[in-house]
Parts: structure tokens; C-alpha cells; sequence
């Protein structure tokens, strides 16, 4: 109270001098005095005195009030008011201790309505000590102009006053002060100078449009608006109320209010409809509290990051005289936007605007930095793209925590419960190679490159999922590399569209291309095309193509695969064993290659009702070291020694060319050729024949065989015979289905057939 007793001086002012006028009229007037008969007074006066003087006393305790003097006391003739000149008042306090001083070159005493004024100066001193100079800086208020009515205690000027008091000074256009109320009010153009009292403390300006100042609620309204600089820092708005205790501004309300913080490095601004700062010892905002519509604006060097809300906390550190922003809370559809601004040599990153009913900021020491964000509700986090390279993604969850690095970059972010959809660039989407993803997971962290700004990695685990396009995955795990566009789906992966799906231990997926890489535990299946020309006819062209292996390599949307490891591949109940694939359907003569250990199973069915019955399905079985098959002419080409299976049949030979039948034939094998060191066993209910040559051709339809070389020979061993039949030649034709056998030579060395018959036929 004592520090903005400067607020009092010109209402203490008034009273005081209405005080002296009052004592001064009537107890002059009225009181009997014995003073030598004066000289003759001038026509118009009726009465007059020089070096006039009065003590007021308490009436009960008869304790000295006040002491009122003037050079010069006249009353006009009319009666109806008192001249006073050179006046000058002392009022004392209850403990007689000190006095407040009174000066006025002038002033007139109206008897008619009991008011006293005062044309010229006054001035007022307080709470001077009785004797010897005040120990500091007495108030001291300067007016004119000031009328007083004796009735109520009110002081009332329309002219210019002016103010000092021990923390600074002051001035206003016009006073009033009602002793009734306690109030004082300056009426326009009001400016004070306010130093507080604490060590580090810097001068205040406060300016206002009026200022009432209300003693028994220590508060001082600035109305309609108000204005109060310190330093750097400088808040206005309307219907202000400032608090005060013990000396101290403690307390700042405001309706549409805003407030700057500029400093060399940072710059605050703030606004919200309703504004509430607290203040320390030093004059320095601690606490500011914004409620509807509230604002707040941080530029750095790097960055501008803005904080809406309807209600918006700001708490400060002091750092010397200066306010430190160090935390910001946001309550109600809050919104923080964190924009890069163009820094030299460095690329400029997306704009990150996080929306959550209610977030936590904490800033970094110094102020001028974000550290983190914590939402404490469900959110959604944007990234605006600000270069054509960007991507605009946004991301909803729950319990953000975004960390910042230096220079207010984003370094990592998490959530939990979430769902991102990237959207694509322009570029992607003029060569429609990308289209909108969308991912969900139980939780979700992401990481920053430190120099470029732009999201490095994001790994999402729990249930994760996946869909661009007609493109889907799972898994229980997932990272993606920005960078790179890949993604690495990890534990029980699984990849699918339109075409097949695939499952494994970890899929790598490249975004861009949709190509991919599966590994360990390999699951995959292809549908068929729904062009029948243009399926495969390695295994069967109208049913899923299924697999398994260690590894797969998928390119071109499943155009191009490779299987690698345990290779197992199956059509319907056709099937595939080797240790590598590879699928190609990109060229125009389509092929499928296997290596290591080639295992070909191909079953064929009758078509017809009738001939089902006749027998189970047939299986040709060929091992190999090497299988091409290209789709183009149907053929198979098995190298690096090879051995066909059939029922009663088997083949080796150092490679096999095998022809398949066309789609909806009988047999999947139409014919085969092997070339090399051939080797045919033939094994019927009563025989076997086993033949050599350097060549053999099959026909499946006729059940043939050919035999070819320079000199080929057939062995046929007859269960009950004692020994076996030879049949030699250049060439050997046998038919399984009727048991014959042709022999083909020429005359300069003809075939031979040696029958060994039981003794005694």
C-alpha cells in the first residue's frame, strides 16, 4: 500500500486543502477575535486579515488535527466566499508522528455550497516527519484547478497533475477522490513511472485512458483500456485491473488483451480474450494465464511455433530482470504449429501442428526452445509439406510425447493407438506409382534427421497394419525408413493385393515400387490371372500358385519373384521342390527356373467320368539339378542329371526337355526328351526292360518310348524266366500299353534280339 500511495496524492491533495479552507472560513468567521481594530476595509470586502492562522483539535481527545495558515485571508462583502493566498496545511497522523503537507498560492472558500477551490498549483507532500529531514523520498503531488466539497470530502480537478513518490512519478489529466468510497480516479491521458522494489526489478510505464484506484481492495482499474511496458516486455487491453500487495504489483486481469515479449533472440506475443498475469517482487510475469480464444506466438531465429486454445497457461522463470518462458499448458480444442522459417545452407522442413484438447509445452532452459509436447487427451498431428518433396501426413493417437532438439527441431515423437495416412506428392501422383497409405497400430515412435528436419524413421508396434491402394500388410511390427521409402514388416508378416499374399517372419517393402523382400518361414500364394492365356502352364494355370522358403524377392507387383532356401511351390496338387526360383512374367517368353535339388511333381486326371473310374491319377516325378521352363512352346528343360518318374517307368539321362500338354488336356506332360547317358526301366506286372542309349523320347498319349544312339540295347527280365532277353540296335521303339517292342538298324549292322526260353519249350 505504502509504494502506490502516489495514487492517493491528488485526492489527499484536495482534501487537504479543503480542509484548510473549511477551518479557515468558519472558524475565522465565526469565532470571536480580539486582534486590534483593523485598518478600514475596502468597500467590497467585509472582512480581511494578514498572517492568519488556525489549529484544529479533536473535539474528545483534544489532539491537535490540523494546522492551517495564510498569509492573507479576505472576505468580499457578498458573504458568500473566503480569498485565501500563500495557504499552507498541516495534517497530522493519529500517533502525531508525521504530517502531510498542504501548499496553495490561492483559493476560495464558497460559504453557499461549502466547497473549496483552488484556481492556481497546489501541492502535496506526505507523511513528512516532525522534525528533520524525511528519511527518503517523500510523495509529492502537483495539481491546480481543484475543488473540494466540504460536505462529502470530495475532490475533484479537471486540470493536469503530476506526481512523485519514492518508486517513481506520474501524471494525468484530471482527478477525483471520494473519501466515502475510498476511490480515487484519474481521468484521462494517465502515465506512471513505476520502479518495484526488488533487486533486479526494471521501471514499469503504466498508461491508461483513466485509472480508478480503489484503496480498500488495493486494485487499480484501467478503463476502458491500459497499457503497462516493461523493458522488453509490454501488455495492453481493455478494463484492467491491476492488484497490489505490500508495495508490489502482484496481479494483472484484462478483457481483449495482448502482450509482446521482444528480445534479441526470441520474440513472445500473446493475446486471448480474457488475460491474467502474476507478478513477482522484481516486477517480472511469473504466471499468465489466458482464457477464450487464447494465443500465444514464439519466433526464434529457426522457428515459429503458436499455441491457440480456450484456455492457455504460461508459466516463467525469472533470469535476472528478465521473464523466461519455461512451461505452456493449452486446454480446449488446443492447437500448437510449429513452422520453420528459411535459415541459410538448410533445407526447410514441414510444418508440424499437433490438435488435443489439453497439451503440456516445456521449454528448454533460456526460454527460446521447445524440449517437449505431452498431450494428456486424444490428438492429431499434422505435417504440412513446405517443399514438393514433402509429404502430407497426418497422425491420430493418443498420449503424444514430441521431443525437440536445438533450434526447435522435432527430433522423435510417440503415441499409442494410432492411425497416419501419408498422402502422395504431386510428382507421385502425376506418374501414379503412389497413392494414400494408411497405417494403424497400438503404438508409434518416430525420428528426426538432425539435418535436414524431415521424419528419418518411424517404428509402430502392436497389431500393426497397412493399406496403399489395393495393397494391404500386417504385422507385429513395423519400421519405415523415409529416406528410402521402405518398410520392414517385422513377426508374423504379411503382404497382399489382388494378385496373392505373402507371410514371414520380416517383409521389406519398398513404397515406391511396391517390390518386396520376405524372409525366414516364407509363406506365399499368387492368384491366377483371370486372363487364362496368360497363366503359366508349368503347374496348373487355374488355381492359386502357392510357396514356401526361406526368402522370396517380389518386384514389379509379383512380376518378377525369387524363392530362395527349401523351396516349396505347388498348383493345385502339382508341386515344386528346389533350393531357388525364380518366377519371371515380365518378358514375352515367361519362365520359371529352379536350381538345387529340383523336384518336379505333375499329376494328370482323366477329364472324363468314365475314365476316372478306370484308375487313380498318374504322377510324373522328375529330379534334376537345373529346371528352366518357359512358357512359350510349354517346355521344361531339366539339366545336371535327371531322373523321370512314372508309374512303371523311370528315365535318367544327363537332361530332359518335357512338354506340356495345352490347358484342359488329359496329360500334363505331352512328351520328353532325354539326351545324355539315357537310362529307361520299364516295370510291368511279369517284367522289367531296362534300356541305354544316348537319346529317348516319350509320348505320354501312346505311352512310347524311343531309345536312340549309335547302338542302344534293352534288357527285358522276365520274373520266371531264368534269364533275361536282350534286344540291341540303333534305335528301340517300346509300347508300354501292349507290351511291344520294334527294333530299328541298318545293314551294315543290323539289330538282334537274344530270347532265353525255359529248358524243355
Amino acid at each position: 500500500m505504502r509504494g502506490m500511495r502516489w495514487l492517493l496524492l491528488v485526492a489527499i491533495a484536495a482534501i487537504l486543502g479543503g480542509v484548510a479552507y473549511k477551518y479557515r472560513a468558519q472558524k475565522f468567521l465565526l469565532a470571536g477575535m480580539t486582534t486590534p481594530t483593523p485598518a478600514a476595509l475596502a468597500a467590497d470586502l467585509s472582512a480581511s486579515s494578514q498572517d492568519w492562522a488556525y489549529r484544529s483539535k479533536d473535539l474528545k481527545t483534544g489532539r491537535v488535527v490540523a494546522d492551517i495558515s495564510a498569509k492573507e485571508m479576505q472576505q468580499p462583502s457578498d458573504a458568500s466566499r473566503v480569498e485565501l493566498k500563500f495557504v499552507t496545511m498541516k495534517i497530522y497522523n493519529k500517533e502525531s508522528t508525521s504530517f502531510d503537507l498542504v501548499k496553495s498560492a490561492a483559493a476560495s472558500f464558497n460559504t453557499t455550497d461549502r466547497s473549496l477551490y483552488s484556481q492556481g498549483e497546489v501541492e502535496i507532500t506526505l507523511n513528512l516527519p516532525l522534525e528533520g529531514a524525511p528519511a527518503k523520498q517523500p510523495t509529492v503531488i502537483k495539481s491546480s484547478g481543484v475543488t473540494f466539497d466540504s460536505t462529502t470530502g470530495r475532490a475533484d480537478t479537471d486540470q493536469p497533475s503530476s506526481f512523485i513518490f519514492e518508486k517513481g512519478n506520474g501524471k494525468a489529466t484530471g482527478a477525483t477522490y471520494d473519501p466515502g468510497t475510498h476511490q480515487l480516479e484519474m481521468k484521462r491521458d494517465v502515465e506512471v513511472h513505476w520502479n518495484p522494489p526488488g533487486k533486479n526489478a526494471k521501471p514499469m510505464k503504466i498508461e491508461a485512458a483513466g485509472l480508478s484506484y480503489h484503496e480498500t481492495t488495493s486494485e487499480i482499474w484501467l478503463k476502458p483500456w491500459g497499457k503497462m511496458t516493461r523493458e522488453n516486455t509490454v501488455v495492453e487491453g481493455n478494463d484492467v485491473v491491476v492488484q497490489l500487495q505490500e508495495q508490489v504489483i502482484r496481479h494483472i486481469t484484462a478483457v481483449n488483451a495482448h502482450g509482446t515479449d521482444d528480445f534479441p533472440t526470441r520474440k513472445l506475443r500473446y493475446s486471448a480474450d480474457e488475460l491474467a498475469m502474476e507478478f513477482d517482487d522484481d516486477g517480472v510475469a511469473r504466471k499468465i494465464d489466458g482464457n477464450r480464444n487464447a494465443n500465444l506466438v514464439s519466433t526464434t531465429e529457426t522457428s515459429e511455433t503458436t499455441v491457440t486454445g480456450d484456455h492457455v497457461d504460461l508459466a516463467f522463470d525469472a533470469n535476472g530482470h528478465e521473464a523466461v518462458l519455461t512451461q505452456v499448458n493449452a486446454r480446449g480444442n488446443s492447437v500448437v504449429t510449429a513452422k520453420p522459417l528459411p535459415v541459410a545452407g538448410r533445407p526447410l522442413s514441414e510444418t508440424h501442428v499437433l490438435r488435443s484438447e489439453a497439451f503440456e509445452m516445456k521449454m528448454r532452459p533460456g526460454g527460446r526452445e521447445i524440449e517437449n509436447v505431452v498431450t494428456h487427451s486424444p490428438g492429431k498431428l499434422e505435417f504440412i509439406p513446405n517443399l514438393p518433396t514433402h509429404h502430407h501426413r497426418t497422425l491420430d493417437g493418443n498420449d503424444f510425447v514430441i521431443a525437440y532438439a536445438d533450434k526447435n527441431r522435432v527430433d522423435s515423437f510417440k503415441a499409442t493407438n494410432v492411425k497416419t495416412q501419408t498422402d502422395p506428392t504431386a510428382d507421385e501422383l502425376k506418374r501414379k506409382n503412389r497413392s494414400v497409405s494408411v497405417t494403424t497400430s497400438r503404438d508409434i515412435e518416430a525420428r528426426f534427421d538432425p539435418k535436414t528436419g524431415q521424419m528419418s524413421t518411424i517404428q509402430q508396434s502392436g497389431d500393426f497394419a497397412y493399406q496403399e491402394g489395393d495393397r494391404r500388410a500386417k504385422s507385429a511390427k513395423a519400421t519405415m525408413d523415409s529416406g528410402q521409402n521402405v518398410i520392414v514388416l517385422d513377426s508374423a508378416a504379411r503382404i497382399w493385393d489382388p494378385t496373392g499374399s505373402t507371410a514371414a517372419d520380416r517383409i521389406r517393402l519398398d513404397q515406391r515400387t511396391g517390390d518386396f523382400v520376405a524372409d525366414g518361414n516364407v509363406a506365399s500364394s499368387r492368384l491366377p490371372d483371370k486372363d487364362q492365356k496368360k497363366n503359366s502352364e508349368m503347374l496348373s494355370g487355374d488355381a492359386p500358385l502357392q510357396a514356401t522358403a526361406r526368402k522370396m524377392d517380389s518386384k514389379n507387383r509379383n512380376r518378377t519373384i525369387r524363392y530362395e532356401g527349401g523351396v516349396n511351390m505347388w498348383q493345385g496338387a502339382n508341386r515344386i521342390q528346389a533350393e531357388t526360383v525364380d518366377i519371371d512374367r515380365e518378358k514375352d517368353k515367361k519362365t520359371l527356373v529352379a536350381d538345387g535339388r529340383v523336384i518336379t511333381n505333375l499329376w494328370e486326371e482323366p477329364k472324363d467320368d468314365a475314365k476316372k473310374k478306370a484308375g487313380p491319377p498318374v504322377l510324373t516325378e522328375v529330379h534334376s539339378a537345373h529346371m528352366v521352363y518357359t512358357e512359350e512352346g510349354r517346355l521344361t528343360h531339366y539339366t545336371g542329371g535327371v531322373q523321370l518318374n512314372r508309374p512303371g517307368l523311370q528315365v535318367k539321362s544327363k537332361e530332359l526337355r518335357a512338354f506340356l500338354a495345352e490347358s484342359g488336356a488329359e496329360s500334363r506332360v505331352e512328351k520328353a526328351y532325354a539326351d545324355g547317358t539315357v537310362e529307361i526301366l520299364s516295370t510291368g506286372k511279369d517284367r522289367t526292360r531296362n534300356g541305354n542309349g544316348e537319346h529317348a523320347e516319350y509320348y505320354t498319349e501312346d505311352q512310347k518310348v524311343i531309345l536312340k544312339g549309335p547302338w542302344v540295347k534293352m534288357i527285358e527280365k522276365i520274373f520266371i524266366a531264368p534269364e533275361p532277353n536282350t534286344t540291341e540296335g540303333k534305335e528301340l521303339t517300346y509300347f508300354a500299353n501292349d507290351d511291344r517292342l520294334l527294333v530299328t538298324s541298318d545293314t551294315a549292322k543290323p539289330g538282334k534280339t537274344l530270347i532265353n526260353r525255359k529248358k524243355g519249350k
